[in-house]
């Protein structure tokens, strides 16, 4: 499956139903420049079980603010519609895909102080 660019007329639509993960980038950023190939990756490998997603902060910037992006790329895993997990900056693919998998859906743990280098 391709990767879907979400805008405000059709996001809540398309995260309401299964997983989804949603990238909120911008064309000038560096760093969502870097991850794009990772999102890519990721929507060719899960494309039979996740939707994956882009929505451009300079021509969405209403979703950004709904959904409190105030970093990019931040990158949020929806189930049925419920953020599950969000992701501020670059991340390894691995983390991604840890958070992609059944046995991690509702956990607990958050991602959103996940940053590269920082041990828990």
């Amino acid at each position: 499956m391709a990767i879907l660019d979400l805008t405000k007329n059709d996001f809540e639509n398309t995260i309401s139903s299964g997983t989804t993960l949603v990238d909120f980038w911008a064309g000038w950023c560096m760093p969502c420049k870097m991850l794009a190939p990772v999102i890519g990756e990721i929507a060719e490998e899960y494309a039979d079980r996740v939707k994956t997603a882009k929505v451009d902060v300079d021509a969405e910037g209403g979703l950004a603010m709904e959904y409190g992006v105030m970093s990019i790329p931040t990158v949020i895993l929806f189930r049925n519609g419920r953020e599950e997990k969000r992701f501020v900056g670059v991340q390894p693919k691995d983390v991604y895909l840890q958070a992609l998998e059944p046995e991690n859906a509702g956990a607990e743990q958050t991602a959103q102080d996940v940053s590269p280098g920082v041990k828990e």
